[in-house]
């Protein structure tokens, strides 16, 4: 197999009311100057509008929070459009209508770029003068999120290390992914050997041609033609960028074809992918993203077949700033109310992820990304929106330390199969879409909700340094024990607290005898641990504080979150408290370590 020396950086870009910046292709000389540098160029634009009018949807029968679309009179429309291309005029714009997506919006073509906050003081005018509009917005950009670099099985450290990996080979014993179709958002794919018989029909939602850069607007044709870029073409002052085959290198993180002799091994080998081709040249529209979300869940989109393989999982290794926009909400519960899993990239901008959409939609599971040696990496977002983490990369030092994956070797147009290994929590994202392709297949009757929660209580501690990255690393063979109800013991001995454990539900779960090292970062900072108590058995906990001046308070709670049993000494002394168990079957517990004042770090033991 050949291996790419091109070096590749994609980052992520424009959001509203916000900076951002194009995806890229850098040259081997560039590679070095940091997303940082390439974020301040490009400005936030867009040239079209997303307007939901309440007559034009309608709640579905089956679940009445989910939307769908209503056909509205010719005249009707053009009322609307008239009274939106007034208020274009003042700003030198005019509109024409585009289409009417799956959840009933309608979208917007202006003649010329208006930026992005510009668009957002249209679209609140517009909504304060007609009480029918539910909500308009701009059509942001969307761009892959990946930082990637350049060059089967021995390679993937990221499958099998003790540090860094995910523990695949033991889920494999388990499930392999079979009768569960994936579906890749993305730049579409290319053919591939390592991908032949991987995938079933996907759909190219791209509306714009020039976007698409196959020559067509949407068609049943995912193939990705390249999505390289002249300079200035996205942004002035953009270089020229040479073709990422994002979504052929996510493809081939979950299910690339493995005990071939050959190339990778894929996550769910024994899944299915189904490209939605969304991205192409300078990133994709928030309105194509979300109808690819509907049609890859078996929603129903207008003008384009029903797919006859519904995706369970689908894969957004994509984003921009901003908040969530309610477009891509409306499309995220659209899929779940279906029962898909809806998978998503943190960011790579070493930033809080709440400032980063479509990871701060609801319902979603947000990946970190973590490095080879288990920290998270130098530039993934963080923060309490994130679900967990799972390998990105880190090619700083080599290339090997990147995340080896199914590519194409041209630099434009397409070349010869090939494989590169890249960074970014685009890459980080699949690894969870793959194991929860593995769950479903364990467990087809698993919903979203059920999905997430298995994969939180299951993660593995950090070994290195993550604040803000979840529950912890995915762990794919506890995510698929947890899902049928096996078992992975919780551990025991000296035991680091992982973060975010703030609620019951996110509690990390503790066995007796275990010496629990923890802290407390902040005022709004709280920990939670879940112990299973055995009839007849007492809980003895104790916390003892690293530091003098903060006081920490002690208390054991039930499944409801009643206070069973609480100690709250003053600072400087030792907290300690117990709960016996008098019935006749083993209890859940909930060990709550609240702050009262300062912050610091603490030791808590808990016996049974």
């Amino acid at each position: 197999m050949s291996f790419v020396n091109q070096k590749t950086l994609l980052a992520l870009a424009c959001g509203l009311l916000a900076a951002g910046v194009t995806h890229a292709g850098v040259s081997n000389t560039d590679v070095d100057r940091g997303i940082a540098s390439i974020v301040q160029r490009a400005a936030p634009v867009t040239d079209r509008l997303i307007v939901s009018y309440r007559d034009a949807s309608e709640a579905d029968t089956a679940d009445t929070r989910v939307l769908r679309a209503r056909a509205l009179p010719a005249n009707a429309m053009s009322a609307r459009l008239a009274g939106l291309n007034a208020r274009l005029a003042l700003r030198g714009a005019r509109a024409g209508l585009l289409r009417q997506t799956g959840t009933g919006a309608h979208v917007f073509k202006l003649d010329r770029k208006l930026s992005n906050a510009d668009l957002q003081r249209v679209a609140a005018e517009l909504q304060a003068a007609d009480p029918n509009i539910a909500y308009a917005e701009p059509d942001r950009k969307m761009y892959a999120l990946m930082t990637p670099n350049d060059t089967s099985y021995t390679s993937q450290w990221d499958l099998y290390e003790t540090a860094g990996g995910i523990r695949a080979p033991a889920a494999w014993d388990l499930a392999t992914g079979t009768g569960v179709v994936v579906a890749v958002i993305d730049t579409g794919i290319r053919p591939h050997a390592d991908l032949s018989g991987q995938t079933v029909a996907g759909y190219d939602m791209i509306k714009d041609t020039a976007v698409a850069n196959d020559g067509n607007a949407r068609d049943s044709d995912p193939s990705d033609p390249g999505d390289w870029t002249a300079a200035n073409e996205c942004a002035a002052g953009d270089p020229a960028y040479g073709s990422s085959w994002h979504g052929t290198h996510v493809a081939g993180t979950i299910a690339a074809r493995t005990n071939n002799a050959s190339g990778i091994a894929g996550i769910a080998f024994n899944a299915k992918i189904q490209p939605i081709r969304v991205l192409g040249k300078c990133g994709g529209y928030t309105s194509d993203i979300a109808d690819g979300m509907i049609w890859a869940s078996g929603g129903t989109v207008s003008g384009l077949p029903a797919n006859a393989t519904p995706s369970k999982v689908l894969n957004l290794s994509l984003g921009g700033g901003g908040s969530c926009d309610t477009t891509s909400q409306n499309a995220i519960n659209s899929a779940r109310s279906r029962g898909s899993v809806v998978v998503v990239a943190a960011g790579n901008e070493n930033q809080n992820a709440s400032n980063s959409s479509p990871a701060n939609c609801s319902g979603v599971i947000t990946v970190a990304a973590t490095d080879r040696n288990g920290a998270r990496a130098y530039y993934s977002n963080f923060g309490n929106v994130v679900t967990l983490a799972a390998p990105g990369g880190d090619v700083r030092s080599s290339s090997s330390n990147g995340i080896l994956s199914t590519l194409n070797a041209g630099t434009q147009a397409p070349g010869a199969d090939n494989y590169a290994w890249y960074q970014g929590t685009s890459m980080a994202a699949p690894h969870v879409a793959g194991v929860a392709a593995l769950m479903l297949s364990a467990k087809p009757t698993a919903t979203p909700d059920q999905i997430k929660a298995a994969l939180q209580s299951s993660a593995r501690a950090f070994p290195g340094s993550c604040s803000g990255c979840g529950a912890g690393i995915l762990n794919a063979q506890a995510a698929v024990q947890a899902i049928t109800g096996g078992t992975t013991p919780p551990p025991t001995g000296a035991v680091n607290e992982t973060e975010s454990n703030n609620t019951r539900a996110t509690a990390n779960m503790v066995a007796s005898p275990a010496t629990v090292n923890g802290s407390i970062g902040s005022s709004s900072d709280t920990d939670y641990f879940k112990v299973t108590l055995p009839a007849g058995r007492t809980l003895a906990s104790t916390l003892t504080m690293a530091s003098g001046s903060a006081d920490f308070d002690l208390y054991i709670r039930n499944s409801s979150g009643t206070i069973l049993a609480r100690s709250e000494r003053a600072a400087g002394q030792v907290d300690s408290t117990s709960y016996a168990n008098g019935g006749s079957a083993a209890i859940t517990l909930y060990v709550h370590v609240q702050r009262y004042s300062g912050t610091g770090a603490y030791t808590l033991g808990l016996n049974w």
